[in-house]
């Protein structure tokens, strides 16, 4: 099968992945698997790869994301007992008592702790530190958990810009520079993209005002479903769960994950199994109630670990056989050569629909070089592709399902992936847009 068949099989697996999801037909762990499996069936059945070879290409992407399930496995247990415990009830409640139902002030509260999280460039630290300290507050205002992603996912595009974050780490090393070197030319593009991140936050706060948030007047059957989806302390079995004695204990064991999440040189799920092992036997001594606790939890994490370990398959599949290098050769075929020295804008204007189809390290270490290539035979700036690529892509990371944290935030949240790409894909889109003329703007970019 040649380079541009190969190209083509890529786009019909995630195009058919995609509408899968969208139009609500299986869960997404069957549509990475089953889609992948016919995928990697059409690749042995024509010579291309052998089925050895196929099962090392699996093999390695479930391996690239085995480490995103546990964590997520450990974390979801972890902030269960919190919350089994009334650590997060207590935590709400002075939130809301300095708050009151100012939906535009927790709007913008999670803006901000989106964007302090997001300081160590990891999308799914800043997911188990935002969501489930904020969610309860977006439930018991009776805001939607698709906004609570939307404000999330915005920030959080605009802090990975920083040069320790991946993309510009990742396009820094295509480049042959110091990443500080490329943050340092598109730190105005990402000044105004914290400004769009905070205003984000203002316009959707005062949307879900609008829509009666903060003030109680829903139906009476969407009150029920949101309480219902709360913190189990209200029922009388989850009062008995409750550990207001021990809340300090809680809160300093949360604050210290936290900071062993941001600094410390180990990886993330392990720091949640020690966290959970010492909240289980602080909170719930003898084996009998902490296996009570642990299945009460298990339904979620083993739901999002199925699905991220599904979508290891499908990277597998795509990454490492090259498809996706051969689909970034593809596309870059059909830019004109009248078009040459608008590259970067025809990249920013692409670049959000192209994060759903390319995962970072396949965007960045396969169309990037590409593209610079084509831009060097029309005097393009090499560094101007990077920047409009690293800017305008990481608006839309957290949206894409190729990219293994986007599961863990909408797990966390509660929310399918569908109704997250459908809330948040043209708003950030705009956002991306805005960054791109923001850059010509200020003179970061020229054509």
């Amino acid at each position: 099968m040649n380079e541009t068949m190969l190209a083509l099989l890529g786009f019909a697996t995630i195009i058919m992945i995609i509408v899968l999801l969208l139009k609500n037909v299986t869960v997404p762990a069957l549509a990475f698997i089953g889609v992948s499996t016919v995928t990697a069936l059409i690749l042995v059945e024509t010579g291309t790869f052998s089925i050895g070879e196929m099962g090392d290409f699996i093999k390695a992407g479930v391996s690239g994301v085995h480490s995103t399930a546990a964590l997520f496995i450990f974390s979801v247990l972890f902030f269960g007992i919190m919350t089994d415990a009334g650590m997060f009830d207590r935590i709400i409640n002075a939130l809301m008592k300095k708050v009151g139902s100012n939906v535009v002030g927790v709007a913008l509260m999670t803006c901000i702790i989106a964007m302090i999280g997001h300081l160590d460039g990891g999308g799914a630290s800043t997911f188990l530190i935002t969501i489930p300290a904020m969610l309860p507050v977006y439930k018991r205002l009776h805001m939607r958990p698709t906004t609570l992603l939307l404000i999330c996912v915005t920030a959080m595009g605009v802090m990975n810009l920083l040069p320790w974050g991946g993309p510009t780490m990742r396009s820094a090393t295509v480049l042959g520079i110091d990443p500080n070197e490329l943050w340092m030319k598109l730190l105005p593009m990402q000044i105004v993209g914290i400004v769009i991140a905070l205003a984000t936050a203002v316009f959707w706060g005062t949307v879900e005002k609008k829509r009666g948030a903060g003030s109680g007047n829903f139906a009476g059957e969407e009150d029920e479903s949101l309480q219902s989806d709360g913190a189990g302390t209200d029922s009388a079995e989850g009062k008995e769960l409750v550990r207001p004695k021990l809340f300090w204990m809680n809160m300093v064991l949360t604050l210290i994950v936290i900071v062993c999440l941001i600094f410390l040189d180990v990886p993330s799920y392990y720091i949640f199994m020690v966290g959970c092992a010492v909240a289980l036997l602080v909170n719930y001594p003898g084996a009998k109630l902490q296996n009570k606790i642990i299945k009460s939890h298990s339904g979620p994490a083993l739901m999002m670990a199925s699905t991220i370990l599904a979508a290891g398959v499908f990277l597998g599949v795509l990454e490492e056989s090259e498809i996706m290098v051969h689909m970034a050769n593809v596309l870059a075929s059909f830019i004109p050569q009248s078009m040459g020295r608008f590259l970067p804008l025809i990249i920013g204007i692409l670049s959000v629909p192209l994060t759903l189809l390319f995962c970072t390290d396949s965007y960045f270490f396969g169309l990037l070089p590409v593209l610079i290539g084509i831009g060097n035979e029309f005097g393009v700036d090499p560094a101007h592709t990077a920047i409009v690529m690293v800017v305008c892509r990481n608006c839309a990371t957290f949206i894409s399902p190729v990219v293994p944290a986007t599961f863990l935030g909408t797990g966390l949240a509660g929310v399918e992936i569908k109704d997250h790409i459908k809330a948040s894909f043209f708003w950030i889109w705009g956002v991306s847009m805005v960054c791109l003329i923001s850059g010509i703007v200020l003179g970061v970019l020229h054509f």
